[in-house]
């Protein structure tokens, strides 16, 4: 026998010993961390002497944004609890084609049976492909879904992959208190919807509340308590525990508010305009001509509507943007833009449309314009001194 094959035998063995000694992994599907925290510590003390893989599958995840911040706050858990974790592929696409025909089921419903289905199967054959006899889902914890439901869509994949499904009911016992604990402790992400992009529209209409996940401005401007704002909280956040900075999340009430869309025409042409942060309008149409000026502000006759030059605007916002064209595309922060609402008017609770535009219109002009201001609670992350 050659040196190297005596090598190999020689490791194989030690692998061997190794397997009896620590027992076979477990390949546990991740959905969210307030789900997979408590679940993954409570698979650590029942099963001591496996090893615990995570793995990040959840395609059904929307808007991307989104995705990539339950993506990161599971990171987090898993560095926090020494688990590995392998991300899946976000194949957004299969899905989708997997629940078409299924958009308006109910929670719990034939939607939420086939996006099991097709997590469970992929996690099976990511178990298979690594040699792994036993996987589970942290979606067991879940109160949103159903036990029964998630028990048998991992029962048939075990069967039609060889390997074994455990299905550990961890709700029972104030399961689901002690999780709910344990999330604000370390205070993990808490997502109020699935992360279908059909589950959280349904929502939303029971709710009478405006998606606002799935707003993305244009310019890509990251607005108030948007998931993009949440990520550079959540960023920073860790940032701040690598530096053992000490700190605390706190929420605030706040009124939001979210442009749909906006238009400027005049003699029928649409012409460029922007409208700043938290402009409102009575109705979706108005029309008028400017016919005052105090200081920089453009008064029009009608809805209380004003505009600036782009002049204006670069200089109370120390920009340099050559046209209006410009400025939609690549619009500076928001709170850039609010301090140059303020400096305009000074009383707080306006909420009057202030358009930006190349050259004051001299003309009649129309405005079609619809924006949402609502109530809402943002998160804020405070160091302690």
């Amino acid at each position: 026998m050659s040196n190297c094959h005596i090598i190999i035998s020689f490791f194989n063995k030690i692998y061997v010993e190794y397997k009896k000694i620590k027992g076979s992994p477990i390949l546990v599907h991740i959905c969210c961390a307030v789900d997979s925290h408590y679940f993954l510590q409570k698979l650590q003390l029942d099963y001591p002497n496996e090893t615990l893989v995570g793995f990040f599958y959840d395609p059904n995840i929307h808007p991307y944004s989104e995705y990539r911040l339950r993506l990161l706050d599971v990171q987090r858990s898993c560095k926090m609890l020494g688990i590995e974790l392998i991300e899946g592929e976000y194949d957004t696409h299969n899905w989708l084609e997997a629940v078409r025909g299924y958009e308006k089921e109910p929670e719990k419903g034939a939607r939420c049976a086939i996006c099991f289905d097709r997590r469970f199967e992929i996690t099976a054959q990511k178990a298979q492909e690594l040699g792994e006899k036993t996987f589970t889902s942290t979606l067991l914890t879940s109160p949103k879904k159903s036990l029964k439901q998630l028990k048998h869509a991992g029962d048939m994949l075990g069967k039609q992959f060889g390997i074994t499904f455990i299905a550990p009911d961890y709700r029972k016992a104030s399961g689901t208190q002690e999780q709910n604990i344990l999330a604000k402790q370390d205070s993990l992400y808490r997502q109020d919807y699935c992360g279908c992009l059909f589950g959280l529209t349904i929502q939303r209409e029971q709710q009478q509340k405006l998606a606002d996940e799935l707003f993305s401005p244009i310019s890509q401007q990251i607005q108030p308590e948007s998931i993009e704002a949440r990520i550079e909280l959540y960023q920073k956040r860790w940032k701040y525990e690598e530096s053992n900075i000490a700190y605390k999340i706190i929420k605030e009430r706040f009124l939001n508010w979210r442009q749909m869309y906006g238009f400027l025409k005049i003699k029928k042409e649409t012409v460029p305009a922007h409208f700043l942060p938290y402009s409102t309008l009575k109705s979706e149409y108005t029309r008028g001509k400017i016919d005052a000026q105090l200081g920089e502000l453009h008064y029009m006759n009608r809805d209380e509507v004003k505009f600036i030059t782009l002049e204006t605007y670069n200089k109370l916002g120390e920009t340099h943007y050559k046209n209006v064209t410009e400025l939609i595309f690549h619009t500076p922060i928001f709170e850039k833009e609010l301090n140059i609402r303020n400096q305009l008017i000074h009383n707080p609770y306006d909420l009057s449309s202030i358009l930006v535009v190349d050259a004051i219109p001299t003309q009649k002009v129309e405005i079609l314009y619809k924006s949402h201001i609502y109530e809402d609670v943002k998160e804020v992350l405070l160091e302690i001194a």
